[in-house]
């Protein structure tokens, strides 16, 4: 033990008071280092919201004291048929995205309205008719190619139409933003 002893010393530059601010502030550089590492690593303020969607509007069915809103939390979510779109966006390559269709959501909730304004964390707000639902299929995805979709990347909600299979109808700036990423709430109205 002696000798390990003497080594570390003697690869740290010496014995003594000097071996032993080297060791101490090489220590302090980790702990700082591993600081620094551990406060990036941690959820920050931009961490993902639940998987949750709240509806609202010309609805027949609420699950909050008001009655104004249906919640959907995430075992409610997840409860709902799963349906899949391979597509490729602007924002991404051809993917494979899971999720409700967005016909079952407003089933669920008794809409009864021609139109869905959509609301997102980022404060962006579009409306789409309620006649996307039967012609594309349109589902709201809370996964791509296998993944949870997080806030960072399109999550927890993405409004997704099958783009590849009407190029014609949803490729340029107005089938762009038919796509809606960051949901959180919808308005039927």
């Amino acid at each position: 033990m002696a000798n390990l002893i003497a080594t570390l010393r003697n690869a740290a530059g010496g014995t003594g008071v000097r071996w032993r601010m080297r060791w101490l502030t090489g220590l302090a550089g980790l702990i700082v280092g591993l600081t620094v590492y551990g406060a990036h690593a941690q959820p920050g303020a931009r961490q993902s919201p639940a998987l949750a969607l709240d509806v609202q509007g010309k609805i027949a069915n609420t699950n909050d004291g008001a009655h104004r809103t249906y919640h959907f939390d995430e075992a409610q979510l997840l409860a709902l048929p799963v349906h899949t779109i391979t597509t490729s966006t602007t924002w991404t390559p051809r993917s494979t995205f899971a999720g409700p269709r967005l016909a079952d959501i407003l089933k669920a909730v008794g809409a009864r309205g021609t139109e869905i304004e959509l609301h997102t964390y980022d404060d962006y707000t579009y409306t789409v008719p309620v006649a996307d639902c039967e012609r594309y299929g349109v589902i709201v995805a809370y996964s791509m190619n296998g993944q949870r979709l997080k806030l960072s990347d399109f999550g927890p909600l993405f409004l997704i139409y099958p783009r590849d299979a009407f190029p014609d109808e949803l490729t340029g700036a107005v089938g762009d933003s038919k796509f809606v990423w960051q949901i959180k709430a919808l308005i039927v109205k």
